[in-house]
């Protein structure tokens, strides 16, 4: 089996469940060369991805989460990193200024809010019987419910998503410099929301991160932009590649799809299902802060340690039937979101949003089809349709 978990082309149209199977069965912790760096150890297995990420003390954050090392600047600058780069307790305490909002009780109370927008999302579309479900629909929730939550306006979160696409984007698919200009933008733009919160706060994220402290120390410009850049990037990831790869995922099932239009009750079941099954983050690396040991593999202090989210989700040591998409699965212990300290602080309005906008899809776009093959971002870290053009039967807006 070729093994390369580098290659975009590899998660061309998903995960490369094939690759995956074999190291589970055969390498569950793979030395996996690195052309430009000086490798890396994959895991596959659910039991080692979750305890590592259970275990910041012995796999950190630093200095970063991605595979290749830090060339300067990006997502940190002199002594500031962003939020997923921090091990605890530095992780703890920034994490703490809007945990808050994200926690079960204020993701329900958005519940009518996003339901709104989920059904304001369908009318700028249903009555023309098609769309491009990424860019129309998938993607434009996501962008909104951070844009209110930030305080800035919805059009504006629907740009920064542009940015951040073009962020996850393999660099060989863009022009030159596009991500460097990209990062420039998002920051240029966060510091103006800096100037503005600075000046007028008011009831939301980015003026609660504006006036912040940590240790006795006020968060400075860069702080801000650098946590800016993770929530609208975080913010809108899962849930537009989720809702974007669930829609494939039921049309390559159309069983499951007419199972699931039959009964909406069981939304929340398919969605647990569906996040195992697209898990739309590929992987998230820790560094070895001492010699240790995964699986009987002995690890050296400093070495990479990837864990591989798609490849613990489809293990068969965890899940009875793993390659086979059932909307009724319970339990579901999926990692889609992550394990342990760095667990996506977002889950709980991801949840809210997918349940929100699989119901608004499910009960107004019928007869769905995919009008052109779908088109998949080009990267190794995150798992998603960049384009997918759908049609359907036209139907009537709400207002």
């Amino acid at each position: 089996m070729h093994i390369d978990l580098l290659d975009p082309a590899s998660f061309d149209g998903g995960h490369p469940h094939a690759q995956y199977a074999w190291l589970r069965e055969h390498a569950p912790v793979f030395w996996h060369p690195e052309p430009n760096g000086p490798g890396f150890w994959a895991v596959t297995r659910h039991e080692d991805v979750a305890a590592i990420g259970r275990d910041p003390a012995t796999y950190s954050s630093e200095p970063t989460i991605m595979i290749a090392d830090p060339l300067g600047g990006g997502l940190t600058a002199g002594d500031h990193k962003m939020m997923l780069m921090m091990d605890p307790p530095a992780h703890t305490a920034f994490r703490k200024i809007i945990s808050r909002q994200f926690t079960q009780g204020p993701a329900a109370a958005l519940r009518h809010r996003i339901e709104a927008l989920a059904r304001q999302i369908v009318d700028a579309v249903v009555e023309r019987g098609e769309c491009d479900f990424v860019a129309d629909v998938a993607g434009e929730l996501p962008s909104y419910v951070i844009a209110e939550l930030m305080g800035i306006p919805l059009d504006d979160g629907r740009e920064l998503y542009r940015l951040t696409e073009t962020l996850h984007t393999a660099p060989e698919a863009l022009p030159p410099g596009a991500q460097f200009q990209a990062a420039t933008e998002m920051f240029d733009y966060a510091a103006g929301v800096h100037r503005e919160k600075l000046e007028h706060p008011v009831e939301d994220l980015a003026s609660r991160i504006v006036h912040a402290e940590v240790d006795g120390r006020r968060l400075d410009l860069i702080d801000f932009q650098l946590f800016f850049l993770l929530l609208v990037d975080a913010g809108g990831d899962t849930t537009r590649n989720l809702v974007a790869g669930g829609l494939l995922a039921l049309l390559e099932h159309p069983d499951v799809l007419a199972e699931l239009r039959r009964d909406r009750a069981l939304i929340p079941g398919a969605r647990e299902e569906l996040l195992r099954w697209v898990s739309p983050v590929i992987y998230m690396r820790r560094t070895a802060t001492r010699d240790t040991e995964i699986a009987g593999q002995r690890i050296r202090a400093g070495d990479k340690v990837v864990r591989y989210f798609g490849a613990a989700n489809r293990d068969p040591r965890r899940f009875a039937d793993p390659d086979v998409l059932d909307i009724r699965r319970d339990p579901n212990p999926h990692i889609a979101f992550g394990a342990g300290a760095h667990v996506c602080l977002g889950q709980h309005i991801a949840r809210v949003e997918i349940n929100c906008m699989l119901a608004e899809v499910l009960g107004r776009l019928h007869e769905i089809e995919l009008a052109a093959k779908p088109e998949w971002l080009a990267s190794n870290f995150i798992s998603g349709v960049r384009r997918m053009p759908i049609r359907f039967r036209p139907g009537r807006r709400l207002g």
